[in-house]
């Protein structure tokens, strides 16, 4: 188990993921693409490295926007897990 960020410690994480809101227990961001096929295209690839990363982000298709959700469930909150994978799934995107 990892600890949970402080308000601090997470505003600081987060400026190595400026397209990252915080809710809640949580960090999220939405990506628009084209269209539904070049959503799910994306939604396979994230499921991918998920699995890769054992570390599984929440994961809504609304058509063609995708938000993802992190959070480290088991220990109530955002960790550096959440973090490190927020900058990996940046990587994807950017």
């Amino acid at each position: 188990m990892s600890d949970i960020l402080d308000e601090t410690e997470l505003d600081d994480a987060l400026k190595k993921c400026p397209e990252w809101d915080i809710q809640d227990s949580a960090i999220y961001r939405s990506i628009e693409f084209e269209d539904f096929e070049e959503a799910i295209e994306f939604v396979n690839t994230v499921a991918d490295l998920a699995e890769e990363a054992q570390h599984h982000p929440e994961i809504n298709v609304v058509y063609s926007v995708v938000t993802l959700t992190l959070t480290t469930t088991d220990d109530g909150g955002v960790t550096s897990a959440d973090i490190e994978m927020a900058q990996r799934l940046d990587n994807l995107i950017d």
